[in-house]
Protein backbone atom coordinates (compact mmCIF):
# COMPACT_ATOMS: atom_id res chain seq x y z
CA UNK A 1 0.00 0.00 0.00
CA UNK A 2 2.49 2.71 0.78
CA UNK A 3 4.56 1.72 -2.41
CA UNK A 4 1.03 2.71 -4.30
CA UNK A 5 1.07 6.11 -2.31
CA UNK A 6 4.73 6.55 -2.75
CA UNK A 7 4.36 6.21 -6.92
CA UNK A 8 1.22 8.03 -6.94
CA UNK A 9 2.48 11.06 -4.81
CA UNK A 10 5.33 10.94 -7.20
CA UNK A 11 3.08 11.20 -10.52
CA UNK A 12 1.45 13.96 -8.86
CA UNK A 13 4.27 15.86 -8.01
CA UNK A 14 5.66 15.28 -11.81
CA UNK A 15 3.04 16.66 -13.29
CA UNK A 16 3.01 19.77 -10.96
CA UNK A 17 6.82 20.26 -12.56
CA UNK A 18 5.59 20.24 -16.68
CA UNK A 19 6.02 23.29 -18.44
CA UNK A 20 3.54 25.12 -20.20
CA UNK A 21 3.66 25.06 -23.78
CA UNK A 22 5.21 28.09 -26.10
CA UNK A 23 3.10 30.49 -26.98
CA UNK A 24 2.04 30.30 -31.00
CA UNK A 25 3.21 33.72 -32.61
CA UNK A 26 0.91 35.32 -35.05
CA UNK A 27 3.05 36.81 -37.40
CA UNK A 28 2.35 39.73 -40.10
CA UNK A 29 4.85 41.20 -42.53
CA UNK A 30 4.39 44.88 -43.41
CA UNK A 31 5.90 47.11 -45.86
CA UNK A 32 7.73 49.51 -43.98
CA UNK A 33 10.62 49.69 -41.97
CA UNK A 34 11.61 47.47 -38.70
CA UNK A 35 12.14 51.29 -36.53
CA UNK A 36 8.96 52.51 -37.88
CA UNK A 37 7.09 48.82 -36.67
CA UNK A 38 8.87 48.82 -33.59
CA UNK A 39 7.87 52.58 -32.39
CA UNK A 40 4.24 52.10 -33.70
CA UNK A 41 3.95 49.19 -31.48
CA UNK A 42 5.16 50.55 -28.52
CA UNK A 43 3.01 53.38 -29.26
CA UNK A 44 -0.28 51.28 -29.53
CA UNK A 45 0.29 48.82 -26.88
CA UNK A 46 0.95 52.14 -24.50
CA UNK A 47 -2.31 53.50 -26.05
CA UNK A 48 -4.12 50.01 -24.95
CA UNK A 49 -2.98 50.46 -21.49
CA UNK A 50 0.18 48.33 -21.71
CA UNK A 51 3.39 49.02 -19.65
CA UNK A 52 6.51 48.08 -21.55
CA UNK A 53 8.35 45.92 -19.50
CA UNK A 54 11.45 45.35 -21.65
CA UNK A 55 12.23 47.12 -25.12
CA UNK A 56 15.32 46.63 -27.66
CA UNK A 57 15.28 48.58 -30.80
CA UNK A 58 18.63 46.84 -32.19
CA UNK A 59 16.93 43.02 -30.90
CA UNK A 60 13.68 44.56 -32.30
CA UNK A 61 11.77 43.26 -29.11
CA UNK A 62 8.93 44.31 -26.89
CA UNK A 63 7.67 43.28 -23.97
CA UNK A 64 4.24 44.36 -22.49
CA UNK A 65 2.40 43.51 -19.68
CA UNK A 66 -1.56 44.65 -19.14
CA UNK A 67 -1.43 46.88 -16.11
CA UNK A 68 -5.64 46.71 -15.39
CA UNK A 69 -7.16 43.00 -14.83
CA UNK A 70 -7.13 40.14 -16.88
CA UNK A 71 -3.13 41.13 -17.12
CA UNK A 72 -1.72 39.44 -20.27
CA UNK A 73 1.36 39.94 -21.44
CA UNK A 74 2.42 40.65 -24.87
CA UNK A 75 5.77 39.85 -26.59
CA UNK A 76 6.46 41.46 -29.97
CA UNK A 77 9.59 40.37 -32.17
CA UNK A 78 10.25 43.08 -35.31
CA UNK A 79 12.69 41.57 -37.99
CA UNK A 80 13.93 42.94 -40.92
CA UNK A 81 12.85 41.68 -44.83
CA UNK A 82 14.65 43.13 -46.95
CA UNK A 83 12.76 46.44 -47.02
CA UNK A 84 9.71 45.51 -44.91
CA UNK A 85 9.40 43.91 -42.08
CA UNK A 86 7.59 40.82 -39.93
CA UNK A 87 6.04 41.34 -36.65
CA UNK A 88 5.71 38.09 -34.49
CA UNK A 89 3.31 38.61 -31.40
CA UNK A 90 2.54 36.45 -28.91
CA UNK A 91 0.41 36.42 -25.81
CA UNK A 92 0.25 34.81 -22.45
CA UNK A 93 -1.81 35.03 -19.43
CA UNK A 94 -1.04 33.62 -15.64
CA UNK A 95 1.92 32.32 -17.84
CA UNK A 96 0.06 30.36 -19.87
CA UNK A 97 -0.33 31.02 -23.63
CA UNK A 98 -3.46 32.63 -25.06
CA UNK A 99 -4.73 31.50 -28.51
CA UNK A 100 -3.40 33.76 -31.06
CA UNK A 101 -6.30 34.97 -33.05
CA UNK A 102 -6.89 37.39 -29.85
CA UNK A 103 -3.96 39.08 -31.39
CA UNK A 104 -5.30 40.00 -34.18
CA UNK A 105 -7.23 43.27 -33.56
CA UNK A 106 -3.86 44.82 -32.44
CA UNK A 107 -1.83 43.35 -35.64
CA UNK A 108 -5.32 45.34 -37.55
CA UNK A 109 -4.37 48.28 -35.62
CA UNK A 110 -0.96 48.42 -36.24
CA UNK A 111 -1.54 48.10 -39.63
CA UNK A 112 -3.62 50.99 -39.47
CA UNK A 113 -1.20 53.33 -37.84
CA UNK A 114 1.10 52.79 -40.28
CA UNK A 115 -0.96 53.48 -43.14
CA UNK A 116 -1.26 49.89 -44.69
CA UNK A 117 -4.49 48.89 -43.81
CA UNK A 118 -6.62 47.47 -46.81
Amino acid sequence: MSRFVTLLLALLLAGCAATAPAPEPRELSLAATPGAVLHETVDLLMEEGYVIRHADAELGRVEAALARWPGYRVRAEVTPEGETARISLTATRGGRPLPPHLLDRLLAALQTRLGLAP
